[in-house]
């Protein structure tokens, strides 16, 4: 789940470095690719809550679908259950294949690392990196590519060998 933002300030510096992060997240992925035997897919997702059921999963999806062809009346009626049901937020993922292992890694996670103070998922608010914005509030280029960088390279060091 994206981590929360507790102030005006703090958002703003994440508009700035959310974007940048991720055009750098997945260059330093395509260059981890194209020297390892790993191959690359892209998928969009859908990311639920922790503790939403199959059964709520499916009842949400299914009242998404009746929203497209619904009356005015209909999807209003469908947009006000909705707004009591657990929603998914948008996710993208890299699928990694090397022979029969595959690896799922999240890019809005690896995101969130490079832009927020010692990032966890389990922990639901996050610091900016404001070591990632220079003295004139502007992106810190070079550490910002530097962090992205050794954060990619982690995470292909830590993929299973053999």
């Amino acid at each position: 789940m994206p981590p929360k933002i507790t102030n005006p300030i703090a958002w703003q510096q994440a508009e700035l470095l959310m974007q940048p992060a991720f055009i750098r997240v997945v260059d330093n992925i395509r260059k981890q690719l194209d020297a390892s035997a790993w191959q690359g897919t892209y998928h969009d997702v859908l990311i639920w809550p922790p503790s939403t059921t199959d059964e709520m999963k499916a009842l949400v999806t299914g009242l998404l679908q009746e929203m497209e062809s619904a009356t005015p009346e209909a999807a209003d009626e469908i947009r006000d259950t909705l707004s009591r049901l657990p929603m998914p937020h948008p996710g993208y993922h890299l699928q990694l294949q090397r022979q029969e292992q595959k690896v799922s890694i999240d890019l809005w996670e690896l995101c969130y690392q490079v832009c927020f103070a010692n990032y966890s998922p389990e922990n639901d608010i996050a610091d900016i990196d404001t070591s990632l914005i220079d003295e004139l509030g502007e992106v810190d280029w070079q550490h910002l590519d530097n962090k992205t960088k050794d954060l990619v390279a982690q995470v292909f060091a830590n993929l299973p060998t053999h």
